[in-house]
């Protein structure tokens, strides 16, 4: 049974449901695309990139970081779902490319949530370096011979995605 806490968006799916025309899309990216992104919710990767539902696989985590997860579902799109290419897309205001590490601990425990130390948030103190570093780790992955991958920064003041890598 779930709670009052989620009636809004179960209301507003509702209306989506009434003119869903999405049931015939394949599961297949059928522009051969996996995106990572962050998952800011200033982000909107499908319109940023002019792109519609069915065209990429969309991945999202704090700070756009390629980790052991990301990896091996890209592998998966890889090998299942028909990705050829990589995009990872890193902001400008990101949380997760401000400051240290132990300052999102800091931040987490000032508001009252729990001792997260024993976590790794991946923070990137130098945004643009982490965003190859991430991007190397995509082509140099044994799993993923052959894919195309390249890092950029979306500019959220003016909505461009500048090429880094």
């Amino acid at each position: 049974m779930t709670s009052d806490a989620f009636s809004d968006v179960l209301q507003a799916n509702g209306a989506f449901a009434k003119t869903y025309v999405f049931n015939d899309l394949q599961p297949r990216a059928a522009k051969g695309l996996a995106v990572l992104t962050c998952m800011d919710s200033r982000l909107d990767p499908l319109s940023m990139l002019g792109l519609v539902p069915g065209d990429a696989k969309i991945l999202r985590n704090a700070g756009a970081r390629v980790t052991e997860d990301v990896l091996s579902t890209l592998v998966l799109a890889r090998y299942l779902l028909g990705v050829e290419r990589v995009m990872v897309v890193a902001h400008t205001g990101c949380r997760m490319a401000a400051g240290a590490e132990s300052a999102v601990h800091e931040s987490i425990s000032e508001v009252g949530g729990p001792d997260t130390r024993s976590l790794s948030f991946l923070v990137a103190g130098d945004q643009r370096a982490s965003l190859s570093e991430d991007v190397q780790r995509v082509r140099s992955s044994p799993y993923l011979a052959g894919i195309e991958a390249a890092g950029f920064l979306y500019h959220l003041d003016t909505g461009i995605i500048e090429p880094v890598c």
